[in-house]
């Protein structure tokens, strides 16, 4: 006799829960609601898109009295490869392979070493430009760069400024580098889709 009062209690109780659910489930979901949909002409994706190529060097100065890269995470073990290092960049972007040559931006953010059986770094930085139309404007670069290989390529994962809703790749190819001190010149070829 005591199951089917339980199994009478235990419907009542679950079609009220149901019903309660269904009643609750628009009104806490429109009170909640932290996503719109937004026309893309208001966010000027109604030009058309385009395709920029960048050219320009990045220097990466690790010795000297103002490097512009230093280790913030030496690596834990002392290796030829340095595995577990992290360094912290603020590099100078130059039109020319030489500093002297007109700065148009920096290039700002971080390299880890992440390889043990190759020179192979994590690069996650932003290339934040100073000169001209592209003045504030910043693309982000994300990828895998083998350093000793010729061509290395990353992606380009979005920007701000000109470069809202970018997307793309860069090659990096070695120009100069000193092994003692692990200076380095690169040269960026940066291929950008965006509005």
């Amino acid at each position: 006799m005591a199951t089917p009062f339980f199994i009478s209690s235990f419907s009542t109780i679950f079609s009220i829960f149901l019903v309660l659910s269904y009643i609750t489930t628009p009104i806490l979901g429109e009170e909640y609601s932290y996503v719109k949909q937004v026309d893309p002409k208001k966010m000027g994706m109604i030009r058309k898109e385009k395709l920029s190529h960048f050219r320009f060097y990045w220097h990466d100065n690790v010795s000297g009295p103002n490097p512009t890269s230093i280790a913030v995470v030496p690596p834990l073990i002392n290796s030829t490869i340095a595995f577990g290092m992290i360094d912290m960049i603020d590099n100078p972007l130059t039109i020319g392979p030489k500093m002297s040559s007109k700065m148009v931006g920096k290039a700002q953010g971080f390299y880890a070493s992440s390889a043990q059986e190759e020179i192979g770094l994590l690069m996650i930085m932003n290339f934040a430009f100073s000169d001209g139309k592209y003045n504030g404007s910043t693309f982000t670069v994300l990828g895998r760069n083998t350093v000793l290989s010729k061509v290395r390529e990353m992606s380009v994962i979005g920007g701000c400024g000109i470069f809202r809703f970018a997307r793309g790749y860069v090659e990096a190819k070695t120009y100069w580098v000193n092994m003692t001190t692990r200076d380095a010149i690169v040269e960026y070829n940066a291929y950008v889709l965006h509005y």
